[in-house]
């Protein structure tokens, strides 16, 4: 969900101090071109691999070594894919590429074509999965393929400087979480409690950041939605600070059972760094603070698992054994969000404890998960860090959650290695 680049990171005033000694620095050298070597390789792997020709849009289910091993196409993954393209070429010079502009064009055109589908309330919704060539094969009763269509249509309205076609949708969202969802195909049951899921304005946060970068008119016209997000997403402070809960009732009290100890530290992580940006933009230190305390540092500590390394999935904030079956695993996207999250906070703090962890994220991260034989990273490792599942994107791992975190850390180190010089 990266909106805005990572220039505005450095707003706040900093401790009379750049980096933490010379080995940092020249660390931080190292990782900077390491990253950037990754990021061209991934880029190459889904140029070489995920690009349907005959009917447009993007193959996600890829294998090992490249094979298509099922042609559904997911519509939260061909938006982010388009948006992906579009920011690389749109902000770095190396990716003004002919073939991603190109790919970036067909995708937004796909997507245009198939993605959306009318509901029984006669509103638009858009398919979750559509076969090769576009018919709806699901409808998901979530605003999350919506929300990546509305993300890719804008980022390529400042590519191609076109009218961004996608506010009716975005509008249908807002109405959706804030007014009435029943539009989803949602009915309120009598036992449903209504859950504020960190998810829903963690996402239309993300979109008003979208929308906003560098539109003055949008950004006022949307500020009491961002603002109205961030409180929501405190809402997720429990246990008198000592906890991020993913799941919390509507007027923000912890929930009972399992969906109310739920924890997830990669979504916490990701929720920081979305915190963060949204401080800079503001040159708000009290939100700064909160983000930093308690949506990186909180998180990272309590989801480190720290006899075998890596993050969990999953914690039950009782230490009960949390019911989902893949808890303990640890997957490419926390991981990813914990990069991210960890050096922008040491970008605004400047707190040597974080670069320490980044650091040791990062040596967990670049050990496990990229593949150097076949390209890019796999997604889905054991609790001891072996390879569980060795395919390369699939229905939820799509050309976004790496290279967004690798470009974000590229340019955040890029402004962290320019104020040492």
């Amino acid at each position: 969900m990266d909106l805005l680049t990572p220039r505005i990171f450095l707003t706040f005033p900093l401790p009379d101090v750049c980096l933490t000694g010379s080995m940092s620095a020249v660390k931080l050298e190292e990782c900077r071109q390491h990253i950037r070597a990754q990021l061209d390789s991934v880029v190459d792997f889904w140029l070489k691999y995920s690009h349907d020709t005959v009917h447009g849009g993007f193959f996600t289910c890829i294998g090992k070594d490249g094979n298509i091993y099922d042609e559904l196409k997911y519509v939260w993954l061909q938006g982010r894919q388009v948006w992906m393209y579009c920011r690389l070429y749109r902000t770095v010079d190396r990716f003004r590429k002919p073939e991603i502009l190109k790919a970036a064009k067909a995708g937004g055109a796909f997507l245009r074509k198939f993605a959306r589908v009318s509901s029984s309330s006669g509103q638009w919704k858009c398919a979750f999965c559509l076969t090769r060539d576009g018919k709806a094969v699901k409808v998901q009763r979530s605003i999350f393929s919506e929300c990546f269509y509305v993300m890719a249509m804008d980022e390529l309205s400042r590519t191609f400087y076109q009218k961004n076609r996608s506010e009716q949708m975005m509008e249908q969202l807002i109405h959706w979480v804030r007014v009435d969802g029943s539009g989803l195909g949602r009915p309120q049951l009598p036992g449903d409690v209504p859950t504020n899921s960190m998810a829903v304005p963690m996402m239309l946060l993300c979109l008003v950041q979208q929308l906003s970068e560098d539109r003055r008119g949008v950004e006022q016209k949307y500020a009491e939605l961002g603002s109205w997000c961030v409180q929501q997403i405190l809402q997720h402070v429990q246990r008198d600070g000592a906890a991020i809960l993913e799941n919390v009732s509507a007027d923000g009290s912890e929930l009972p059972g399992c969906l109310g100890r739920l924890q997830n530290p990669g979504h916490a992580l990701e929720a920081g760094w979305f915190l963060l940006q949204y401080a800079a933009e503001r040159g708000d230190e009290q939100i700064q603070t909160t983000a930093i305390q308690k949506f990186v540092e909180l998180p990272y500590e309590s989801g480190w698992d720290k006899a075998h390394g890596g993050l969990f999935y999953f914690l039950d904030v009782d230490g009960h054994c949390p019911t989902q079956l893949e808890w303990s695993m640890k997957l490419w996207w926390p991981h990813s969000e914990a990069l991210i999250a960890l050096l922008m906070a040491y970008s605004q703090s400047r707190k040597a404890e974080l670069l320490q962890s980044f650091f040791q994220v990062y040596e967990y991260t670049f050990s496990h998960f990229p593949d150097p034989a076949g390209g890019e990273w796999f997604g889905y490792l054991t609790q001891e860090g072996k390879v569980a599942l060795d395919f390369k994107g699939g229905p939820f791992k799509g050309f976004f959650h790496v290279p967004r975190c690798l470009y974000m850390c590229e340019r955040i180190l890029d402004d962290l290695l320019a104020s040492k010089e």
